[in-house]
């Protein structure tokens, strides 16, 4: 699929109408979406067999994407017990439900059982409302042990070393402008605009018993 047919497809999606400020929900643009999803196909993380997990998923723009750029399955993962019933009518607009599964739960303290998982994405909160948000979905994805595709502030500076800690491997590719619309009533401003990065984490290799 074209860059900018999977832009058209993924800006059709139903959005989060109600984005509550306690899970700094921020809604991924079809554009930025159908950008940072073929950076990750360029490094060959998604194939026809591939199995990938959305935490965070929000409306489900990420992960559903996965799948209509060839991978065999979705998980979106997500709290927020409206959003996921967007992503529910987001899936059956699509006709996707045999391929895209939705599981409701607070990743860090709900118990997550995904299965053998090839593929982790994540655009987590930030952790500009509370601090340290972003450390159960990090947490979650040394747990799964899949490599990872991770979008998170420009200014952020733990990421990496988070990630290293734990033998990790971590690669800084690219950078985009992340929409910010005055959903919440401490904004100030009409809409703003802040700086996103994206990482590629790989675990580390695991020598094999002998």
């Amino acid at each position: 699929m074209r860059l900018r047919t999977l832009a058209i497809e993924l800006s059709k999606l139903e959005g989060i109408s109600k984005q509550k400020i306690e899970f700094e929900q921020y809604q991924t643009g079809g554009d930025l979406a159908a950008r940072w999803l073929s950076d990750i196909l360029a490094f060959d993380d998604i194939s026809d067999d591939c199995r990938v997990a959305d935490l965070g998923s929000g409306n489900g723009i990420l992960g559903i994407g996965t799948v209509l750029l060839g991978a065999k399955s979705a998980f979106l993962v997500e709290i927020d017990e409206e959003s996921c019933s967007v992503c529910r009518r987001n899936i059956e607009s699509l006709g996707l439900q045999e391929q895209v599964e939705v599981i409701h739960l607070e990743i860090g303290m709900d118990d997550l059982e995904l299965g053998d998982i090839d593929l982790i994405i994540s655009n987590p909160p930030w952790g500009r409302q509370t601090k340290a948000a972003d450390r159960p979905f990090l947490e979650a994805i040394i747990s799964i042990g899949a490599k990872a595709h991770l979008m998170h502030s420009a200014e952020a500076t733990h990421v990496e070393k988070f990630f290293m800690k734990s033998d990790w491997s971590t690669e800084k590719y690219g950078i985009g402008d992340f929409a910010l619309p005055a959903a919440y009533q401490h904004h100030i401003r009409k809409r703003g605009r802040t700086s996103a990065v994206f990482w590629r984490m790989t675990p580390p290799i695991r020598d094999m018993p002998i």
